[in-house]
């Protein structure tokens, strides 16, 4: 997702984004480790989704 996507949801929305992408980042590595992942580069486009949300939260909780 794009920056501009994040600024519209809510809080509550971006905590739950939030855990999503934390649990999927696990799985992502899990996948990685055991040699199941076809595509390595999602766990860096989850990395920076987290990233993105994190940026996003802190600048809301900052105001």
């Amino acid at each position: 997702m794009k920056s501009n996507e994040y600024k519209g949801m809510t809080d509550i929305e971006l905590d739950k984004k939030l855990k999503d992408l934390k649990s999927e980042l696990f799985n992502l590595r899990f996948r990685h480790a055991s040699g199941q992942l076809e595509n390595p580069v999602s766990i860096r486009l989850c990395k920076r989704d987290i990233a993105r949300v994190n940026t996003e939260l802190r600048a809301r909780r900052a105001k």
